[in-house]
């Protein structure tokens, strides 16, 4: 196995630069608070544009659009020619917070949510873009002059660190924590507005940013200790919940910063190719994978296969591996991914023999002879997983699909035999959607059979399986 790990000094000193936030003072901030979302009373003057919902789901092929269903509890933004959009600030000002939201975009959709209306996070579908900016998802968009030579009015603009975005029509996740800026006694500012730490999907992506200044498109060149916050309305469709606000009824107390895993400097891997390490893999609320596989690629959406259950366990998108906790020292064998990472629960085996649909779905090897054959590498340098089971054998392909927008599965089987079912999806809930895909746990990521059996629903003790019967092969694919 031919398999090139590259270390990128760019990214190595970027994150050996990164500082953990230990809050020293949590008797300053207010208990957290949720907006309201049964309507639109938390807000000024709200257009018509704005509505609440109790479920949304956007449509891949159709730009700006956004179905929703009754009920409460999402707030939507959906500007037609009829209803043009405007901007919502809220009734309550706000200093120093710490604000969390899950919000959900449609596709082609821009949108963006200002501190103090003030300073803007960029919300945008920038789904599979390899390249983030200061004007793309979760970008501090720039300030402006327009007095400055015609290329140079934007300034002051800062991208995230990586795209940590999913995909328009899945429910994505913000945890900002901002300081404002600092007035004397006479009203003149004497320290400048902080974006303390955004993370986005659990990545962060911005680090003690500080801000000269407002943004473009600020209601407002004059800055304040207090002002609402400002979710934009004119551009396209969005939606957003579980809005919580942490308010500091003083200026935050000092910190106690420190580096992250404890000096270390970490060991990282990049993906500038295809490339391949085995270790270990933890995933949260399961047993360590002990035969993982991770897969990377340039397109920036890398994934890791569990060989001891043939099952894919997580894919994520933006940078590759943290190598630190195998490599560093005696090392204990697990790397960790570095990007946005969406898991798929506990392994277990993809492929099952099953008396009838409603029979239990295996918990472990006993009575499919499974066997483990390694894999083989393709002319694209990615491997091949090959496995025995039920007396049959079983190819297992993944590929990224085209502009890194999520991964492609081809499962083929020899000698296959009957009753052979393979588990797609366990999950919370499973919804199917409009075009035949499904939303997987409470649209998290989207997956779409494209060749193989009728695939179907069923209940498993509280949870939703999503199974298809298999002969000879299956094609689906993972949008996230």
């Amino acid at each position: 196995m031919n398999s090139t790990f590259k270390f990128t000094s760019t990214i190595f000193m970027r994150f050996a630069a990164v500082l953990v936030i230990f809050m020293t003072g949590s008797a300053y901030a207010q208990s957290p608070t949720q907006l309201g979302l049964s309507d639109l009373s938390a807000f000024k003057s709200p257009s018509k544009s704005w509505q609440i919902a109790g479920s949304v789901q956007a449509d891949l092929s159709k730009t700006n659009f956004l179905s929703l269903g009754n009920g409460s509890g999402i707030l939507v933004n959906f500007p037609d020619k009829k209803n043009k959009g405007e901007d919502l600030f809220t009734l309550a000002e706000y200093g120093d917070i710490d604000l969390e939201f899950e919000y959900l975009m449609a596709s082609g959709a821009n949108s963006g949510l200002y501190l103090q209306g003030r300073y803007e996070i960029q919300l945008e579908d920038t789904w599979g873009s390899p390249s983030p900016k200061s004007n793309t998802n979760g970008g501090i968009y720039p300030r402006w002059d327009d007095s400055k030579p015609e290329g140079q009015q934007g300034y002051a603009g800062y991208a995230p660190r990586q795209n940590a975005s999913k995909a328009p029509g899945l429910w994505q996740k913000f945890k900002i924590s901002f300081q404002a800026p600092r007035f004397d006694a006479s009203g003149k500012k004497i320290a400048n507005a902080v974006m303390r730490r955004v993370e986005l999907n659990g990545v962060v992506i911005h680090d003690n940013v500080e801000l000269s200044g407002p943004t473009r498109g600020s209601i407002s060149n004059a800055e304040a200790a207090k002002a609402p916050l400002r979710f934009q309305g004119d551009h396209g469709a969005v939606a957003f919940k579980n809005i919580k606000i942490t308010s500091f009824d003083r200026p935050r107390p000092t910190e106690k910063l420190s580096t992250n895993d404890n000096g270390v400097d970490p060991i990282l891997i990049d993906a500038s190719e295809n490339s391949i390490l085995r270790s270990f893999m933890d995933i949260p609320g399961s047993p360590r994978v002990v035969h993982a596989v991770s897969v990377g690629s340039a397109s920036k959406v890398h994934y890791t296969y569990d060989m001891d259950n043939a099952m894919l366990v997580q894919v994520w998108r933006g940078d590759f591996l943290n190598a630190t906790p195998m490599w560093h020292d005696r090392g204990d064998g697990s790397s960790r991914p570095l990007g946005m990472v969406q898991r798929f629960g506990k392994p277990k085996q993809s492929i099952a023999q099953l008396a009838s649909t409603d029979a239990t779905w295996i918990s472990d090897t006993t009575g499919t002879s499974y066997k483990p054959k390694g894999y083989v590498i393709d002319e694209q340098g990615l491997p091949i997983f090959k496995y025995h089971t039920y007396g049959t054998s079983v190819s297992d392909q993944l590929t990224v699909l085209d502009s890194g927008r999520g991964i492609s599965r081809k499962i083929s089987i020899s000698n296959p035999v009957n009753n052979l079912y393979f588990r797609l999806a366990d999950a919370e809930n499973i919804v199917q959607s409009a075009d035949g895909s499904y939303l997987i746990d409470n649209q998290s990521y989207y997956l779409k059979v494209e060749d193989g059996g009728k695939a179907f629903i069923r209940e498993n003790k509280g949870r939703k399986e999503l199974l298809i019967p298999i002969l000879n092969t299956l094609n689906y694919s993972i949008l996230f």
